[in-house]
């Protein structure tokens, strides 16, 4: 790669207020496969009460509730909720969403005592956090898993392994530019065990994994970058280091996987956990 090509196709930062629209329009759809294969296992229908921690704007959720689910879930992130509100609004069901904003302590905007407790909780986003640490996320599931039933299965998501994952350099890139000092959520490589030490941190007991493979599938080079940056892994690295550089840099590392129609595909295979209360 020349650096005459990398400056012709390198796209231009997104402002910070159009990063949830891009994760909205371009990234979330990516995980679509993950969804599905979890909903499809657990045979989720009418009678799943879904909690979902880290729900972001709101498509696991839709596709829980076009299942008949009745649905609920808290994210850190307003805006993203606001997505969340207007999709949810559209769709025709006689039971409220209820949609929190907030860490472990977002549990109670959407959790009344008086409700039946929930039968599925999820946590796909495995950048979801109260301040971006494993204890906040342990901390989180167990006050989730104190709204459930007990047996009621737990999903944990994350990265499946590196070499099976093409994100992973452009990823890298969010890891390395990143102050490994700050508190920040931020990417590093998936351990082998981690869902499941993260499941035992929080009281859960694991009971099942699997992988899926989803994807990521770009219309041009300036999508994906967009893409990317939207997931929030590269929050870290921009408050760091210079928004420019990390943008170069991330569009040299999406280059490798441009096909000559103009199209970025980059293969990956994510891993589910499911953990009983």
């Amino acid at each position: 790669m020349t650096p005459t090509l990398v400056r012709r196709h390198r796209p231009s930062p997104s402002p910070p207020r159009s990063r949830v629209r891009d994760w909205a329009e371009i990234q979330e759809r990516m995980l679509v496969p993950l969804y599905e294969a979890v909903y499809e296992r657990l045979e989720v229908d009418d009678g799943t009460r879904l909690l979902s921690l880290g729900c972001g704007s709101g498509l696991a959720l839709l596709m829980a509730a076009s299942r008949g689910a009745t649905v609920s879930g808290i994210d850190t992130d307003e805006r993203r909720l606001d997505l969340a509100r207007e999709r949810l609004a559209a769709h025709p069901s006689d039971v409220p969403v209820r949609l929190g904003h907030g860490g472990p302590d977002g549990m109670d905007g959407v959790a009344d005592p008086a409700d039946p407790p929930f039968t599925l909780v999820t946590a796909f986003d495995p950048l979801y956090c109260a301040g971006g640490g494993v204890r906040e996320m342990a901390e989180a599931l167990r006050r989730a898993a104190a709204r459930a039933r007990r047996g009621a299965p737990v999903v944990l998501a994350g990265w499946g392994p590196p070499e099976r994952c093409a994100a992973s350099g452009a990823l890298r890139v969010a890891a390395r530019l990143a102050d490994p000092m700050a508190t920040a959520a931020h990417w590093r490589p998936s351990g082998r065990d981690d869902l499941e030490d993260l499941a035992r941190m929080a009281g859960l007991r694991p009971d099942g994994s699997g992988r899926v493979a989803c994807p990521y599938g770009y219309a041009d080079l300036a999508s994906a970058v967009r893409g990317l940056l939207s997931t929030g892994a590269f929050d870290a690295a921009t408050r760091t280091t210079d928004p420019e550089q990390v943008t170069k840099e991330l569009t040299e590392a999406v280059h490798p996987y441009l096909r000559g129609d103009g199209t970025v595909w980059m293969p990956n295979v994510f891993r589910y956990l499911i953990a009983r209360v």
